[in-house]
């Protein structure tokens, strides 16, 4: 059976090569591909410390590199609209479900009231 200093020293080896430590621009190029995947800026945040990458160790928030970009996108909106597509799935096919045709315009009045809030057409 190792010592356990040699134990805690191979421990410690492993988590030294499991962080990966990127360039500001690398950590932008990174974040940037992810948003294109179509993940919020929260989702992107929970990937890059699943790999080891750590954004407050980065100059610049994940969400003002998408503002720049021109990529943000509202995890709020986002939802909402998704939600709203699946009901009006369901109401397409269930046209004798009154209480589907209440969500659906309650969600829409929803959705609308969230992009007139962040300003999104």
């Amino acid at each position: 059976m190792p010592k356990k200093s040699n134990v805690k020293k191979e421990e410690k080896d492993k988590i030294e090569k499991k962080i990966k430590k990127l360039s500001n621009e690398e950590f932008e190029k990174k974040v940037l591909e992810l948003a294109k995947g179509g993940l919020t800026s929260e989702k992107i945040g929970e990937k890059l410390r699943k790999e080891g990458i750590h954004p407050k160790d980065y100059e610049k928030k994940i969400l003002k590199i998408l503002k720049e970009s021109g990529v943000e996108i509202i995890p709020d909106v986002k939802n909402v609209s998704e939600k709203l597509d699946r009901i009006k799935k369901h109401y397409e096919k269930n046209k004798q479900d009154k209480r589907a045709m209440r969500d659906r315009d309650r969600v829409f009045s929803q959705l609308r009231r969230l992009k007139k809030y962040h300003k999104v057409s």
